[in-house]
Formats: C-alpha cells, structure tokens, sequence
C-alpha cells in the first residue's frame, strides 16, 4: 500500500530516460568494478556511456560485446592523452556533459618500504587522473550551462588504511579537490560531488587475503561488504537532473563503518 501505480512509475522512468537522453557520459575505468557498474547504470538511465580502460584489453572488449558500451583506452594520468581522448569522444560521440573520474590504482606497503615511484603512480592516477580529465571536458560543460562531475573517492581517504599512504593521500585530496572545485563551477551549472565507497565486493577487494578481509567485514556494521551497484545507484542519482542542487559534497556509502 502506499506505492506508486505502475503506470505512474513507468511515466517516471520513461521521463528520466528523455531527460538523460543524448547527454554524453564518460566514465574511467570505466570496464569493471565499480566503474562498471556505474557504466551499466548510467547506461540504463539513458546516457550514452563510454567507458575508458588503461590495460586489459580482452575484458575491456568483454565488457563491450555484452553491455553495448562505446570503449576507448588511454591512461588518465596522462594529460595530452585525456586531452586527445575527450576530444576524440566528444568528435564521434557529442558534447562530454557527465564525466565520472573512477580510475584508480594500488601499488600498497608500508610507508619506509613504498617507493616514491608506487606513491607518485597513484598520485598521479587517483588524483592527478580525476584533474587531468576535468581539464578536458570542463571549458565545454561551462559554455553550455550544464555539467555533472562525480569523482570515485574511498572510505580510505577519510579514515586512513595501514599500508597506503599513497592511496589514501590521493583519495583524501580529492574530497578537498571536489569541494574547491564545486566552488569554481556552480554558476557554470555544472556540479561536483565525491562518493566514497566503503570495501566493495570486486576485484579489487578480492585480492584481500581471506583472513584480512575476515577482520574488515567484522568492523562493518551492516555485516557484509557493499555491491557495486549500489555504488552506481548514487552516482546514477547525482547525475540527474533534479540533483543540482547538490554539489561540494562528499557521500559515504560504507556500511556505516566511518560515520563523521
């Protein structure tokens, strides 16, 4: 009782869908993961989506055959190569309106035992990757009026994690990044906003060797690590239309285990 008619809620998707429809969304690392999941949502509300992917060609080319998603592949941490890429994207695609910066790496140890190129290589992608791509689609979404940025952060970036200084300083700052540049483009039209996953059941938290990842869901209030859909279904959200009055903010999606 109390629900929506069919009818009425079919009206709603069929409308989301118009309003979606024709706007350009890109999302790095954008073939598996989180990014996948975003990809396919997006995907669904009407966006006509490409994905980026850096390595992995036979899942990239995977993830293409089965979803229908455009792929491109360069390296975000490279500047001219986002430059070169979102213009390409944007040449045989339309104008960029969404970008979601999700591409991320680890290369973890403990901090007297990290090199500085494993810090600077998630530096650079994790946080120089989300400013790199910014540069590429912002001048385009300010001349049109309308944008959407979401940028992937982590439950890492707010809360630290044993074993990644570098992951967890490029996350972090690219909560302070989100906020400074929600700043900049708010009268532009075009908001910023950061998720921040808790651990995610992917690839990624995976390779967590069983009896770590034990100990880390035990800390995790809800009992159970998150799905990566539920990771798209905010992000799906912030890119609607009817979220602009939402930007410089930062969403925890993290099972409730950083609460602040």
């Amino acid at each position: 009782m109390g629900g929506l008619p069919d009818d009425l809620i079919a009206m709603k998707k069929n409308a989301k869908g118009e309003e979606a429809m024709g706007r350009v969304a890109i999302v790095t690392g954008g073939t598996r993961g989180i990014g996948e999941a975003v990809s396919i949502a997006l995907r669904d509300a009407g966006y006509r989506v490409v994905a980026s992917y850096v390595g992995n060609v036979e899942r990239a080319r995977s993830f293409a055959e089965r979803t229908g998603i455009a792929i491109f592949q360069w390296d975000v941490a490279d500047h001219e190569a986002c430059e070169a890429s979102a213009g390409a994207i944007a040449a045989t695609h339309g104008p960029v309106d969404v970008l979601i910066n999700n591409a991320g790496i680890t290369r973890d140890s403990s901090v007297l035992k990290m090199s500085r190129q494993d810090f600077d290589s998630v530096v650079d992608t994790n946080l120089g990757g989300s400013f790199n791509m910014v540069k590429a689609v912002l001048p385009g979404m300010r001349e049109r009026g309308w944008g959407r940025i979401v940028n992937i952060g982590s439950i890492n970036g707010q809360a630290g994690q044993f074993g990644q200084v570098n992951y967890s300083a490029a996350k972090s700052a690219l909560h302070g990044f989100t906020k400074a540049l929600a700043q900049e483009t708010a009268r532009y039209g075009v908001t910023v906003n950061t998720v921040a996953p808790g651990y995610i059941a992917t690839d990624m938290v995976a390779a967590v060797p069983e009896e770590q990842l034990a100990k880390i869901i035990a800390k995790i209030p809800v009992g159970r690590l998150g799905e990566a859909h539920e990771i798209a279904r905010m992000v799906d959200f912030l890119c609607a239309e009817e979220s602009g009055f939402i930007t410089g903010s930062t969403i925890s999606i993290n099972g409730g285990q950083h609460m602040y």
